[in-house]
């Protein structure tokens, strides 16, 4: 028995040799399947001299069950360059009244004249 299937896919950039990618499932036999994302902004630690702001927008994940959010995006330019942000947030945490938000904490790339790295964390929208 054959189930229509839809929805897209992400390459997951991992350093695996395996190359994997990610699917989400957007309708099952006809069905929708809902998805949703999150938005995510802050500010990185202040190293050599400055900080970086940030914003962007989490990868779909599904509704209705435990789950995490891959997300990725550029600090803002300053000092002369910018760094890369990128991770998997933590599960989802209910929030008092319905919806539910995410934490995530990295740290950036290694860029800059004189190479460093920023510390960021933060907590997304509902």
């Amino acid at each position: 028995m054959e189930i229509p299937v839809s929805g897209f896919m992400y390459h997951s950039n991992d350093s695996d040799p395996m190359h994997s990618h990610h699917l989400y499932i957007t309708s099952w036999d006809g069905r929708p399947v809902s998805t949703h994302v999150h938005e995510f902004k802050g500010v990185t630690s202040f190293n050599s001299g400055h900080s970086h702001r940030y914003a962007g927008r989490t990868e779909p994940a599904p509704t209705g069950v435990q789950h995490t959010h891959r997300y990725f995006t550029f600090t803002s330019i300053n000092d002369g360059h910018r760094h890369q942000i990128r991770g998997v947030t933590g599960p989802a945490i209910p929030y008092q009244g319905g919806g539910h938000y995410h934490e995530f904490s990295g740290v950036t790339t290694v860029d800059g004249t004189a190479p460093h790295r920023h510390g960021y964390s933060g907590t997304t929208s509902l």
